[in-house]
């Protein structure tokens, strides 16, 4: 499905035009698209060919945050650019703190439009017990004939335990909060495990802001484990271990955020109570 635009286009609008619809929310759409990529002319005249030659397409993902008609439009430009700005910027910190999340390919903010390095993997969600039913994936037919201990388990696919994605998960998420990036969105859909390398990538900031606070760290780890809670059955053991991934990183840092942790989690509950 591509999107249909004005006879007078811009560059993103190009862009936007020739990609493919992922997926649409509220707030923004999800396009897949090409952007194309040229040698340095060096590199081209050693080779003896023209630069052309080397042309090259990589895969992107296009956030477009589309124009909303309820709002006045200069709020609504206003909203939109500072939006887009505020997610390339919670990137581009992780990036200098060695969290692992998509590169930033290009960014129109007049357009509302942010473009950033597709992912080849899956959602951690899909990968764990629960999600995939949850989003509709089904089984194959002869799954019922299996032993269970014949079961194919999605994540050794990609070479690591169980254990190991929950070690990984508590570890970017720690690394993201000593850069002081607070998600904001924290669930197993927001994370992929990339297919070549089985590395961990933390996705979607579109939420995500700046805060030293030990409260703002505390409600980003309770909006996870609540995540894991409603999604995966049986998710204690689960998220125990991206808290035991997340204390070692940490380090002194990480007695505080228990604390405030636990009290988080009692005013969750009290909430839940009271109805």
């Amino acid at each position: 499905m591509h999107l249909a635009l004005s006879s007078s286009k811009s560059p993103t609008q190009q862009l936007l035009q020739s990609a493919d619809l992922v997926s649409q929310g509220a707030e923004a759409a999800i396009y897949k698209a090409y952007l194309r990529h040229f040698p340095a002319s060096g590199q081209a005249k050693n080779a003896g060919v023209d630069g052309a030659a080397f042309e090259a397409l990589e895969p992107v993902l296009l956030k477009y945050r589309f124009h909303k008609h309820y709002r006045h439009p200069t709020l609504d430009a206003s909203l939109t650019r500072q939006r887009i700005a505020g997610e390339a910027r919670a990137l581009m910190r992780c990036m200098r703190s060695g969290v692992t999340v998509p590169g930033i390919r290009m960014m129109d903010v007049n357009e509302g439009v942010l473009g950033i390095e597709w992912i080849d993997g899956e959602c951690v969600r899909q990968l764990l017990p629960g999600g995939a039913e949850l989003e509709g994936i089904s089984e194959p037919e002869d799954m019922g004939e299996m032993d269970e201990n014949d079961a194919a388990d999605p994540i050794a696919d990609y070479g690591v335990s169980q254990d190991a994605l929950m070690d990984m998960i508590g570890a970017e998420i720690a690394k993201m909060h000593l850069a002081d990036v607070i998600h904001g969105d924290l669930t197993t859909s927001n994370m992929m495990l990339r297919k070549k390398t089985s590395d961990l990538v933390l996705i979607d900031f579109g939420l995500a802001y700046h805060s030293t606070l030990v409260e703002d760290k505390a409600v980003d780890l309770y909006v996870l484990e609540r995540a894991f809670a409603s999604t995966h059955p049986d998710s204690e053991p689960l998220f125990a271990g991206v808290l035991g991934a997340y204390e070692k990183r940490m380090g002194k840092y990480w007695l505080p955020i228990r604390k405030r942790l636990d009290d988080v989690r009692l005013r969750g509950r009290k909430r839940s109570m009271v109805g």
